[in-house]
């Protein structure tokens, strides 16, 4: 099935990790490919201790604020490379695109190639899409669509992220 997690509100990394925590519990092996980052976030030492999930980052070390560069996007375009082969080998349960919704609105990959991806997934894999601003193509296409609204946030407040908690 096609899960989803979009919105502005913060959670939707969160809620994927959540899932591939349960899956992970439950002996699924697990891929996360996370679009648009490269720095090493916190939860990261964590995954690394559970067998069955295996990370890999398809971004630089910086959060794109501006245009795309053309390594953000030949980064963004091998890591669906990667996808479609981790897909195509079957070897796991459940396949996390993070922050592919926003790579796709950003025009670092084509949501024609994605929705390609998404065909010719197999129906044993579970597809993950995480991010703001997914496409009504992609949703129409999903099973799952969870959507995280902001009521309130610490950011508003001018407090900067705090390690564990945001990153």
């Amino acid at each position: 099935m096609i899960h989803i997690y979009t919105g502005e509100g913060k959670g939707k990394t969160t809620a994927s990790l959540g899932l591939a925590l349960r899956a992970e519990g439950a002996g699924l092996k697990v891929f996360i490919g996370q679009f648009l980052k490269g720095k090493k976030y916190s939860e990261l030492a964590s995954l690394k201790k559970l067998k069955n999930i295996k990370v890999e980052q398809f971004g630089t070390r910086c959060f794109i604020t501006k245009k795309p560069s053309a390594s953000d996007i030949a980064l963004a375009r091998g890591g669906l490379a990667r996808i479609q082969d981790v897909i195509s080998s079957k070897k796991f349960d459940v396949v996390i695109l993070d922050e592919a919704n926003i790579a796709i609105h950003l025009g670092l990959l084509s949501l024609d190639e994605v929705l390609d991806t998404v065909r010719s997934c197999p129906e044993c894999i579970e597809l993950v899409f995480t991010g703001r601003y997914a496409p009504p193509a992609l949703k129409r296409c999903a099973d799952y669509v969870t959507e995280m609204k902001e009521i309130k946030h610490p950011f508003k407040k001018k407090i900067t992220g705090r390690r564990g908690i945001e990153f």
